[in-house]
C-alpha cells in the first residue's frame, strides 16, 4: 500500500512506541486527511515501535490463515 507524503511525514513525526489507536487519535489531531487516517485503519491492533514497523506492515499485510476444513484433500 503506498504511503502518501502527508502519511509520511505524520509518522516521521510520530512519538514511538504508538499503538494503532495512538496513530488513530494523533492523525485526527493533526489534521490527517480521512484517506491517511483509513489507511492506519487497516494496521492490526499492536504496538508499533518505529516508522518502519509501519510501513513495513503496509506493505505486508498479514493474510489469514485457512479455516478449518477449507483445504481440499486432492
Amino acid at each position: 500500500m503506498a504511503v502518501s507524503p502527508a502519511l509520511d511525514a505524520f509518522l516521521a513525526n510520530m512519538e514511538y512506541p504508538a499503538t494503532k489507536d495512538d496513530l488513530l487519535r494523533e492523525a485526527a489531531r493533526d489534521g490527517l486527511s480521512p484517506s491517511d487516517r483509513a489507511v492506519l485503519d487497516t494496521l492490526p491492533d499492536q504496538s508499533f515501535s518505529a516508522r518502519w514497523h509501519i510501513r513495513y506492515r503496509l506493505a505486508h499485510p498479514r493474510t489469514g490463515a485457512p479455516a478449518a476444513g477449507a483445504l481440499v484433500a486432492g
